[in-house]
């Protein structure tokens, strides 16, 4: 089959290049009756053979073409960074405890001379002496205490008065002595009304130097 179509192509080819006058007429005679014959076979087949050669081409393209106009895939957005923390203020400087008792202990110093009377040595001082300067001391400190401390007793009593303590009472504002036992409430003789704190109001202090703590009371000196 394939050799007949080679042989019509030829001959098609050799016709075509006859009739332009490329080809002799005599290099034809011998077949020119088969030629004249199958020449319309054989331009329907090869515009038929043309047709399916560009039909399967096309076949062949159209998979491309789809795929080049199909929606690009979409591509994902790069992860946006997360805004910046805002800056942390600048920390406060420390409350230190222990430089707030030092300072109210220079309180304490400079309203009753706390710090000079238990520092000094009172053997040498008479009885009197040492009394003139516990006024002092008692009054200048019960200022302090007075402005910056609520106190009241923890028991309103009269010291000596039978009282009795209540269930689940507060192990910081009772002290059981003598004989104790079985479970409260409990029954006795008031020794003492016991003192508790409702308030404080103790000035903030803010150590300037953290290598060192507050002074009570600076030295005085006297320039002449």
């Amino acid at each position: 089959m394939s050799v007949r179509i080679l042989i019509i192509a030829v001959a098609f080819v050799l016709v075509v290049l006859s009739t332009l006058g490329l080809v002799p007429d005599a290099l034809l005679a011998p077949y020119g009756e088969t030629i004249r014959a199958v020449l319309p076979k054989a331009m329907s087949l090869s515009a038929s053979v043309l047709f399916l050669a560009l039909l399967a081409e096309r076949v062949r393209i159209a998979p491309v073409t789809v795929a080049s106009r199909a929606e690009p895939e979409p591509v994902p957005e790069p992860a946006q960074p997360l805004p910046a923390a805002a800056p942390l203020p600048p920390a406060a400087p420390a409350i230190n405890a222990e430089a707030e008792v030092v300072s109210f202990l220079a309180l304490l110093q400079d309203k009753g001379r706390l710090v000079d009377f238990l520092m000094d040595d009172v053997t040498p001082y008479s009885d009197a002496q040492v009394g003139a300067a516990a006024r002092v001391l008692h009054q200048g400190c019960r200022a302090v205490l007075t402005e910056h401390f609520s106190i009241r007793p923890v028991r309103d009593e009269a010291e000596g008065a039978r009282i009795t303590v209540p269930a689940g009472f507060a192990a910081d504002e009772y002290r059981l002595v003598g004989r104790i036992g079985g479970e409260a409430p409990f029954s006795g003789t008031l020794i003492h009304h016991g003192w508790r704190t409702e308030s404080v109001r103790l000035p903030r202090l803010v150590r300037a130097d953290e290598a060192r703590l507050p002074a009570i009371a600076p030295a005085e000196i006297e320039l002449r």
